[in-house]
């Protein structure tokens, strides 16, 4: 018997298969089709026929190129080769698919798999192409600083896919890659060395760049050129050279940068003593020295308070006027801190802090020290129990007297919304005013440092009444013996306190507002006036006629 025939992959048909590329990457070839087939061995061609189609792929010589690659019985295939070189990252996808990446080579090479019946046969080819060096044609800038960081546009051709840029040995930092143009970050160097270009195809022509020393600063001037030994104000120096400054020292001592320029720095200068040196330290070195004079702050004085004094509860704004104030950083009333408003070198404004009835001292202090001090009293709010008397006429201008406390420093008093004038203080417990004009029945208030005066106890209220006015006596006759009941009629009347008959007081009730009834005092005949009185003045007058007995 014969010998059974050995099983080999399925033969290649007249289908086309193919070998293609993964899909392009910066730096690689498109992907190309092209023809493949099967693979078996030699002596068992007889089993199928096979293609000889030449067909080809392109990639570059450096390999790398992902190819897949499409064909059939491929079921343990162990090897894959361009020419002989082996293909990397070989995977069997399936029996009729492989990818796998090209090896390095050059030409144009046949692509074979070999399993485990053998090594594919058909003309499957991959052509290596060469890419151009990199090529540098300008540097912009040409030079630099010693201490890099500056960005360098390097134009060139090839230059896709740059792996390194050199200044001299050292690598920059590779911002931008285009085909034509790279932006880089030069590094520090001195001198002049080569700036070269690497690409997966080589190494480009070298170019000169040149550091350039950057020279050290230099300082002109200090504005002010002293200060006080507290520190904290602001400097200007002045100079050239001045960019990219790392320190300003007063002595040895750090100042706080606050601006930078070529020209020009601000800074906050620390606390010191004496004269001092000033100096500017950049990359590119440290400067001249300028002299820069601690001068010892005096403390400060305080001439006056304007007001001297206010009210228990504070809260009122207090102007202290004196030399020295600049930068305070406490005005005290006695032990407490007051908030302070405003600061210049000869006014302070403050908020007083609350505080009991007495007098205290305010100081100021600054970094020269404490003040003299300054009496302030904290004045009790004055209280009003009582007005004397109650009422008065709406024209006002009659005398007013008041009792109560705390009103010996009365500077206002109010009936109502309306000022008082004459103000006189009697004593701590009273006063006297001139009644304003006004109507109705008002609260009487009294103003002093210590505030103004609330409703509390007693009767702190005042009236305004209207001119009493009389239209008819009835009867307006009656016996020169008296003892005659008349019947006043008018207006204004409640408040009568007086009635008279020929100037002889009679006696009275009042029944209302509009009507008293008066009984006639003993009067000689003949005809006399009538008049009432009330707190707002007399009324006018009507005749009344004593007959004879």
């Amino acid at each position: 018997m014969g010998t059974p025939p050995r099983t080999v992959p399925a033969r290649v048909n007249a289908a086309w298969h193919t070998l293609s590329a993964d899909p392009p990457r910066p730096g690689r070839q498109p992907p190309v089709r092209a023809r493949s087939s099967s693979w078996h061995k030699k002596e068992n061609e007889h089993h199928g026929s096979r293609s000889d189609q030449r067909d080809s792929l392109s990639g570059q010589s450096i390999g790398g190129t992902p190819v897949t690659i499409n064909g059939s019985g491929f079921t343990g295939a162990t090897v894959v080769r361009f020419g002989s070189n082996l293909a990397t990252n070989v995977v069997v996808v399936s029996s009729t698919q492989i990818t796998a990446r090209t090896p390095a080579g050059s030409g144009t090479v046949k692509v074979t798999v070999t399993g485990p019946t053998g090594t594919s046969t058909q003309n499957v080819f991959f052509t290596y192409t060469t890419v151009a060096a990199p090529v540098l044609t300008s540097l912009s800038p040409a030079s630099g600083p010693t201490s890099g960081g500056n960005t360098i546009t390097i134009t060139g051709t090839n230059l896709t896919g740059a792996t390194q840029v050199l200044f001299g040995a050292t690598p920059a930092t590779i911002l931008t890659n285009t085909p034509t143009q790279i932006t880089a970050t030069a590094p520090a160097g001195t001198g002049t060395t080569n700036v070269t270009v690497t690409t997966p195809n080589g190494t480009s022509n070298p170019l000169p760049y040149t550091y350039t020393p950057t020279p050290a600063p230099t300082i002109t001037t200090l504005n002010p050129t002293s200060g006080p030994t507290s520190g904290g104000n602001t400097i200007t120096i002045n100079g050239t050279n001045l960019t990219g400054a790392t320190q300003v020292l007063f002595g040895a001592t750090p100042a706080t940068i606050l601006t930078n320029t070529p020209t020009q720095i601000t800074a906050t200068a620390p606390a010191g003593t004496g004269t001092t040196n000033v100096t500017v330290t950049t990359p590119n070195g440290t400067s001249n020295p300028l002299p820069y004079t601690y001068t010892p702050t005096p403390a400060p004085t305080i001439t006056t308070l304007n007001p001297t004094s206010g009210p228990t509860s504070g809260g009122n704004t207090i102007t202290i006027n004196g030399t020295g104030l600049s930068g305070a950083i406490q005005v005290l009333f006695g032990a407490t801190p007051a908030t302070i408003l405003t600061n210049t070198p000869t006014q302070i404004t403050a908020t007083a802090p609350a505080g009991p009835a007495s007098v205290v001292n305010v100081t100021v202090t600054t970094a020269g020290g404490t003040s003299n001090p300054l009496p302030y009293v904290y004045v009790a709010a004055p209280v009003v129990i009582g007005v004397s008397p109650q009422f008065g006429s709406d024209a006002g201008g009659n005398t007013v007297t008041i009792i109560g406390s705390n009103l010996a420093l009365a500077s206002a008093v109010h009936f109502g919304p309306n000022l008082a004038t004459g103000l006189t203080v009697i004593s701590d417990n009273q006063l006297t005013v001139t009644a304003p004009p006004g109507t109705g029945t008002v609260v009487v208030t009294v103003t002093t440092p210590g505030g103004t005066s609330t409703l509390g106890p007693g009767s702190p209220y005042y009236t305004y009444l209207g001119a009493p006015v009389i239209t008819s006596l009835v009867p307006n006759q009656g016996s020169e013996l008296g003892g005659d009941s008349v019947t006043i009629n008018g207006s204004n009347l409640t408040y009568t306190d007086s009635v008279t008959f020929g100037g002889t007081p009679a006696s009275f009730s009042v029944l209302s507002d509009a009507l008293v009834v008066a009984t006639t005092p003993a009067h000689a005949a003949g005809t006399v006036n009538v008049q009432l009185h009330t707190p707002a003045g007399n009324s006018n007058t009507l005749p009344f006629t004593y007959d004879p007995a």
